[in-house]
Parts: C-alpha cells; sequence; structure tokens
C-alpha cells in the first residue's frame, strides 16, 4: 500500500480561502473603477457574505482600500507597491469623490501625456451624472473645458502642433472650430477655462490647471445647463472655480510625489 505521505506530496492541499483571496484581488485588480462588494460578489461567484469575509481581511492588511465607490487595490498589493504612480491616482480619487460630495458635480481628472490629452479618472453619482463622451477625445478635446484649459498652459509651438494633429471639429453649434479663434483664446491662459455646450448640448463644464514637475493636466466638473448653478453664473462659477483651485492644489502635491 502507498505511504499517506507520497500521495499528498503529488496532490497539493489547496486552501480555499487564500484561493478565494486570489479570485477576488484579480477581480479588482483588473476593473477600471472601484467595484462594490455585490459587484465582486457576482463577478467572482462567491456568496456575498463570503465576499464580505475576504475584503474584511484584506483591507485590514492593506492589500485592498474602500473607496467611497467600492474597493480597489490597497498600498500592500505588490503591484500598487511597484507603481508609485498607481497609489498617487488612489489618493487622488478622494479628492475627486470629495469634490463630488460638496458641489453634486461629476467631476473629471485628464492629463497630457505624449503629445495627447487623456482621461485619467472620473467620478461621478446619482445626482451627478456624467457626461457622456460620445465623442473620443482624440478628436473632441478641444471642445471640452479640460481639454482647453491644458491646452492654454502648453507653450506656443505645442499648442500649434497638437492643433495642427486634431482638427477642430464642429461637436455642437457651440463648438469653436476656427483654429484662429481658438488659439486666441487660448493665449489668454485663463485660470479656468469654460465649455459652454461645445462638447455635449445640456452640460457646462469649469477645468482648472493641474500641474506639478511630473505632471501636466486638468481638474473638471460638469454640470447640467441651465441649473440653479448656471442662472446663477457669476457668483456660483466663482465658488466652483474656488473649490476646483482647492483641489487642483491638493492633487498636485499627491502626482507629483
Amino acid at each position: 500500500m502507498e505511504p499517506t505521505f507520497a500521495r499528498a506530496e503529488r496532490t497539493p492541499t489547496l486552501i480555499a480561502s487564500v484561493s478565494r483571496a486570489l479570485t477576488v484581488l484579480d477581480c479588482i485588480g483588473s476593473a477600471s473603477r472601484p467595484l462594490s462588494a455585490k459587484v465582486i460578489a457576482r463577478a467572482t461567484a462567491l456568496s456575498l457574505g463570503t465576499t464580505y469575509n475576504v475584503l474584511r481581511t484584506l483591507a485590514h492588511s492593506n492589500y485592498v482600500v474602500q473607496d467611497i465607490d467600492g474597493f480597489v487595490l490597497g498600498p500592500a498589493h505588490p503591484a500598487m507597491a511597484a507603481d508609485g504612480g498607481a497609489v498617487a491616482l488612489a489618493q487622488g480619487r478622494a479628492v475627486l469623490n470629495g469634490i463630488r460630495d460638496e458641489l453634486r458635480v461629476a467631476t473629471y481628472l485628464s492629463r497630457y501625456v505624449d503629445g495627447e490629452i487623456e482621461m485619467v479618472d472620473i467620478v461621478d453619482g446619482p445626482l451627478s451624472p456624467r457626461v457622456d463622451l460620445w465623442v473620443g477625445l482624440q478628436d473632441g478635446a478641444h471642445a471640452t473645458a479640460f481639454g482647453k484649459q491644458i491646452l492654454a498652459v502648453l507653450d506656443p509651438a505645442a499648442r500649434r502642433d497638437y492643433i495642427t494633429r486634431h482638427p477642430l471639429h464642429e461637436l455642437t453649434p457651440y463648438t469653436i472650430s476656427s483654429p484662429r479663434e481658438f488659439l486666441h483664446r487660448l493665449e489668454a491662459r485663463p485660470a479656468v477655462s469654460v465649455d459652454d455646450q461645445e462638447y455635449a448640448l445640456g452640460f457646462t463644464c469649469l477645468a482648472v490647471p493641474v500641474a506639478s514637475s511630473s505632471w501636466l493636466g486638468a481638474l473638471a466638473i460638469s454640470f447640467p445647463s441651465g441649473s440653479a448653478c448656471e442662472s446663477a453664473r457669476g457668483n456660483v462659477r466663482a465658488e466652483y472655480a474656488k473649490v476646483l483651485q482647492d483641489g487642483a492644489t491638493q492633487l498636485a502635491m499627491v502626482l507629483g510625489m
């Protein structure tokens, strides 16, 4: 009869709890946004109770962190520990959440990388719907407040190069499609850029720059045109701009680390 230990060597013991934890981490790590416990349970085919137990254990060891919108990988996870930028973005999301909750508007963080404008993160909610980015930023960034804000802080040569490579498509009747007029407005380098239904009808957006030694981007918010904040224009926009600028200062410190 074959010894028991010999059979054990050929059939490794699988620890179910470890397997479940790895499954949950893979699920969270592959997502582009925070996931709720219910979403994780459905995606992993685990019971909700088991999912909560696994998340509680992982959170205790900082392998995951509970964001207001769900769970994200934490600083103890090897992927995050190896990528300081990922940790900074996770910390920066708290700033976006704070602005959304204070102003009840959707909040956006974008960045200029290798000559292109890209969206980094969007935070929205039931009372603060996001703008449907129906046209990709490759073809529509010029019509957004954050796109204009990023282009405004570039040097003139880089700004003209971007316009040359990205035609100013007319997305709505309010879009500025004349390169001469567009560049003229950017030369003023506004502290707050505005998109009045230039990208999407029915939405107004404000944006301020986010800049550090290693980061060039913009922080923006959107809200329905014709809303209370729109009808009060000057005063409310000034208040919104102050909140955005304070948030941009925090983000610059976090993202510049």
